[in-house]
């Protein structure tokens, strides 16, 4: 049977990424992801809800988002589901869901900015070795 896994989400970051490196060396940057919603209840009333998720970045693109990035900042994220499994140190058995994310599209002017500044321009997001273009 075939399966899907795609996760197309924009929000808000609820705090500044965090940029670390695996002893490999390869760059990997988290940060969390709000997405509002709002919707009314049968009875007529108005209510709001927010859903957060982490998202996971790697490579250059994970170094591009940590230099860009900050809290507050909106974003497009283009990835796939991922469970993450792990044991506290008390023996307690966790797990998690977050987005991999293979394309990060920086929304809106930078935090505290206007727009870019004279000769200054925010780069381009990177794509993931896996997204190459196609010449068709």
């Amino acid at each position: 049977m075939a399966s899907f896994n795609k996760v197309i989400l924009m929000g808000n970051l609820t705090r500044d990424p965090e940029l670390r490196y695996t002893p490999s060396g390869a760059p990997v940057c988290n940060f969390d992801l709000a997405m509002n919603r709002s919707y009314t209840t049968q009875g007529g009333e108005r209510r709001d809800e927010v859903c957060y998720v982490t998202v996971v970045v790697w490579a250059k693109q994970a170094e591009t988002c940590a230099e860009y990035l900050v809290k507050g900042r909106s974003v497009l994220v283009e990835g796939h589901l991922q469970q993450r499994s792990w044991e506290t140190p008390e023996g307690q058995k966790r797990s998690k869901h977050e987005v991999v994310a293979e394309r990060v599209q920086f929304l809106g002017p930078r935090k505290g900015a206007a727009g870019p500044t004279s000769g200054e321009e925010e780069p381009e997001p990177t794509r993931g070795p896996e997204q190459d273009e196609v010449p068709f």
